[in-house]
């Protein structure tokens, strides 16, 4: 479908990449990957047609569509979000008015028997079935399916793009390319504006139905989820792995060993070469030997051994006061705007606790952040225990560094003790290596502002860290960093974030945000997945908005809070859980054998569904397969059938969004 060869780039005569070679066939799954600036995405603005390299070639298959999603970009604001994602199908648009004007000169003329005439309407025969081939007649719903997998609620649709943050446009952008159905998605970090329910849906969307994706993201989770195969770029050079991205670092792991291994060995040669050479450099008995020598020196290549990342790099707090037992404390928080955020938020967070707040954008996460800093009012009691000391981090903290100094002394004026001998190793680990320690801060970028105040609050002293989003600009080796930090930490951490695999392993409490509640589950990440009974968050916003749903557990109260409302919310807990053991009571044993089979039923008819759509796509592909030969594209009946198959499809998935719908609220009332 693609191919890549021979392909190099250098900027001001330094290479990005020598010599790269790879193919993109049809359904490939690629994770791009490789330490920040190695060529990422350049590699996928070159393979976009977008930049041009200094060297060798990119060959595309003739009539190849390409999608490309940058990681910034500059976007339109003058229609609804409807209207913009519904450019999508501009070209659906303009073969709907080619066939509009084709039927109306059909209607018109009367010379049936005209060659002119039959050519008209074998001519409208064969748009028409391209047009429904394409899903001219069902595109409104797919389009609509796409917007809310993406977390666009219906009341979204005819609201103006300029309402929406950048990180929503961001979204708006995606559907269209995901509507569009390229041949080859590039995506650069489609993820980073994204929550988890969002996420999970991308991730089953380009699994399923995508076609080819290259994609470069530092969310471990989604990139082992959808690629099949690994690209990386390192040393200059490309290693392609047909493997997913945790079974591509085993590989390198060892690949690396055997570098180094024959390294060692080639040192050790060159070593000794160099040694009989200068031993019996003035012998003239030995002058044949010696001259063999030195050409067999300046024959050796150097063996190159990729980068060594720094993850293995030990970061520890500064030591810090020791707070009291309860750093926060909530009792009946609220907090509204022109609508409710949340109400009613009890929750105890005790000292040494790592927890995570996780939820939908817009469910009131930051927000709860922001009244723990005092930053804005709120209802209700909120409690900061005695002694804490908060360090937080949020995307506008990068823009309280000051930008008259260097990046390397922003970071020596917060270190204190040994630490300050390792500042650049430190810097290096979150991609500050060589000299970008020497950049003022005025000059770098935002991403790169977020990272800097990230390690600056890593180096002060505090025992409640409150991190919202802190992986956003981390590649994967800087997370590990500080993931590991946060295991090490002494104190009480709170962090908001979307990404699964920075979360395992390293919280022990959720607390889940959505429907204008907070709900407490005990455990980690996936443990609260697993809970909740459900493959993608998405569904968090059913089961939450729905008021007293047996699902949703009641919040639990500290026995331990000194609050004059103990009692009474204390009661109203009890009072909740006595109400939701009276109702699961009332459920005889025939209602519970009765539901018991409807949920079996409503299972079948979806994986019935599954299995149809797996079929109809498979025909397709094949039909698909004809019609890119010469015989195929002549042959109307195909494209008549591939029609008829693509709109068989569509109403499957309909079918099947509407029976998953249908168990998961059948799920949800047990």
């Amino acid at each position: 479908m693609i191919s890549i060869d021979k392909l190099g780039v250098e900027f001001s005569a330094t290479p990005l990449f020598l010599d790269a070679s790879f193919v993109v066939n049809p359904k490939d799954r690629i994770a791009l990957v490789g330490k920040n600036g190695a060529g990422k995405s350049t590699m996928l603005k070159i393979i976009a047609g977008m930049q041009e390299p200094t060297y060798g070639q990119v060959s595309r298959q003739k009539d190849i569509t390409i999608g490309y999603l940058p990681q910034v970009m500059v976007l339109a604001d003058s229609r609804t979000v409807m209207e913009e994602a519904e450019t999508a199908f501009a070209h659906i648009s303009e073969m709907q008015e080619r066939l509009d004007k084709m039927n109306e000169e059909i209607a018109r003329r009367t010379d049936y028997e005209s060659e002119s005439y039959m050519a008209l309407i074998e001519k409208f025969t064969h748009e028409n079935d391209r047009f429904t081939m394409m899903g001219g007649t069902n595109y409104h719903a797919e389009l609509e399916r796409t917007l809310q997998g993406l977390g666009f609620q219906r009341s979204d649709f005819d609201r103006p793009t300029s309402e929406f943050s950048g990180g929503w446009r961001m979204r708006i952008e995606l559907a269209k390319l995901l509507l569009q159905k390229p041949d080859l998605l590039l995506l650069d970090e489609p993820t980073n504006h994204l929550d988890i329910g969002s996420i999970q849906w991308l991730e089953q969307f380009l699994s399923q139905r995508a076609n080819a994706v290259m994609l470069v993201s530092h969310d471990r989770a989604f990139i082992n989820n959808v690629t099949n195969r690994t690209i990386e770029i390192t040393c200059h050079r490309i290693n392609d792995y047909k493997v997913k991205y945790d079974e591509y670092v085993k590989l390198r792991d060892e690949r690396r060993e055997q570098q180094l291994r024959a390294y060692e060995n080639q040192q050790k040669e060159i070593a000794e070469i160099k040694q009989f050479i200068e031993t019996f450099r003035y012998k003239p008995t030995k002058s044949n030997q010696v001259q063999s020598r030195i050409k067999m020196l300046e024959k050796i290549v150097p063996i190159e051994v990729d980068e060594v990342d720094t993850s293995s790099l030990h970061l520890k707090f500064p030591p810090c006061l020791r707070s009291g037992d309860y750093p926060i404390i909530c009792e009946d928080v609220a907090k509204s705007y022109a609508k409710n955020v949340f109400s009613d938020v009890n929750l105890t967070i005790k000292r040494g606790e790592k927890v995570a707040f996780v939820g939908n954008n817009g469910e009131g996460k930051s927000t709860l952040v922001k009244c723990i800093m005092g930053e804005i009012p709120f209802d209700g009691n909120l409690k900061v225990g005695h002694n804490v000391q908060i360090g937080y981090f949020a995307q506008n903290q990068a823009q309280l560094l000051d930008g008259n100094v260097t990046v390397f002394d922003t970071i020596d004026r917060v270190a204190k003790g040994d630490i300050r001998l390792k500042i650049r190793d430190i810097l290096g680990a979150f991609m500050f290596g060589g000299e970008a320690s020497d950049k003022y801060v005025k000059v770098l970028s935002g991403g790169e502002r977020s990272r800097l105040a990230m390690i600056r609050l890593l180096l002060e002293p505090v025992n409640l860290l409150i991190l919202d989003e802190p992986t956003n600009h981390l590649d994967m080796q800087s997370k590990d960093v500080l993931k590991q930090a946060i295991k090490d930490f002494d104190g009480t951490a709170i962090i908001v974030s979307h990404d699964r695999d920075f979360l395992d392993g390293l919280v022990d409490k959720v607390y889940e945000f959505g429907g204008g509640k907070v709900r407490e589950h005990i455990g980690g990440i996936y443990d609260f997945l697993q809970k909740k009974q459900i493959e993608s968050l998405n569904d968090l916003g059913r089961t939450m908005n729905s008021a007293g749903s047996p699902s949703a557990e009641p919040n639990k109260k500290s026995a331990n809070t000194a609050s004059s409302n103990e009692g009474t919310t204390m009661r109203e807990a009890m009072k909740d859980a006595n109400l939701t053991s009276k109702a699961q009571s009332l459920l005889s044993y025939a209602e519970l054998k009765e539901r018991n089979k409807l949920l079996k039923k409503a299972e079948k008819a979806v994986e019935a569904a599954e299995q149809k759509i797996e079929k109809l796509e498979q025909e397709i592909a094949a039909l698909e397969t004809k019609l890119a030969t010469p015989e195929g594209a002549s042959d109307t009946s195909l494209f008549t059938k591939y029609g008829e198959l693509k709109a068989q499809l569509a109403a499957t998935e309909d079918e099947w969004a509407e029976k998953s719908e249908e168990l998961e609220q059948l799920k949800n009332e047990g």
